[in-house]
């Protein structure tokens, strides 16, 4: 894989994506259709899946790609593949509350090595480069053609007598505030979609526990950027390495965290 051009490839598309998600976003009432699984899908999801999909096809066409909306991709058995979450964080979307992203990354060997987030109602976008290291561009207005400024992120060292800890905004439950209880927290955020990661990417949070069902094409890019930045991610049951290309591409529970953290038994 050419490093260089998968990044260029992917923060286009990803701006690309953006702004069609934001006409949408932005204009009269939309849609909004229940998927089999009963999650929430619209137009928006639609359009930028159609505009990402094409576009890594044209760009990597031997590159196996899997995406939350063509149900035929989930079939496949990879390990060295691209993953795209072309609106992640629907709900946030339906209630227009900003929190949206766009993901998409490429998966190595079952892991998660570059990777893009774009959140476009924030003016947030956050990538790695060819070397692997995370940055966040600075925005809000980004030029397609050339990236602007680029701020190297990495996460905070944390101090475990009160930890900054980042959770769910749309999928907070009893397991989750039970596990939340275990820690020493000096400041608790709500925030949507995989916004999480990079909040820890970036040192604005330390520690993201997810007590949910979730699917690999909502993690991996913020998990890529994560790593980038020097995070680590596990599963939540065992603390063992978190991979990619699992059976119909689920997630088991996890842990999103900056090293340091003194995780809870």
């Amino acid at each position: 894989m050419d490093y260089n051009r998968l990044v260029d490839v992917m923060r286009l598309l990803a701006l690309q994506a953006g702004a069609k998600i934001m006409e949408i976003y932005e204009g009269p009432d939309f849609d909004v259709h229940l998927k089999s699984d009963n999650s929430p899908v619209t137009a928006a999801d639609e359009a930028a899946d159609a505009l990402i999909s094409a576009g890594l096809a044209e760009a990597f066409p031997q590159t196996p790609i899997v995406t939350e909306e063509q149900a035929d991709s989930h079939d496949q058995h990879v390990s060295t593949f691209l993953i795209v979450d072309p609106l992640d964080g629907t709900k946030e979307f339906v209630q227009r509350r900003g929190d949206f992203t766009v993901n998409i990354a490429y998966v190595e060997d079952g892991v998660p090595t570059r990777g893009v987030v774009y959140a476009p109602a924030r003016g947030r976008l956050f990538y790695t480069l060819a070397d692997g290291r995370a940055v966040e561009e600075v925005g809000p207005v980004f030029d397609l053609a050339k990236p602007g400024e680029q701020r190297p992120i990495s996460v905070s060292v944390p101090d475990n007598r009160g930890l900054r800890i980042v959770a769910s905004k749309s999928h907070r439950d009893q397991a989750t505030d039970d596990y939340l209880a275990r820690y020493a927290a000096r400041d608790l955020t709500s925030a949507g979609s995989s916004l999480k990661f990079c909040l820890v990417a970036t040192g604005e949070a330390d520690l993201y526990p997810r007590l949910g069902r979730t699917m690999e094409w909502d993690t991996a890019a913020g998990d890529a950027v994560l790593r980038g930045a020097g995070g680590k991610m596990v599963r939540f049951d065992d603390l063992a390495p978190f991979t990619y290309g699992k059976e119909g591409f689920a997630n088991p529970f996890f842990i999103a965290y900056a090293p340091g953290v003194l995780l809870a038994k």
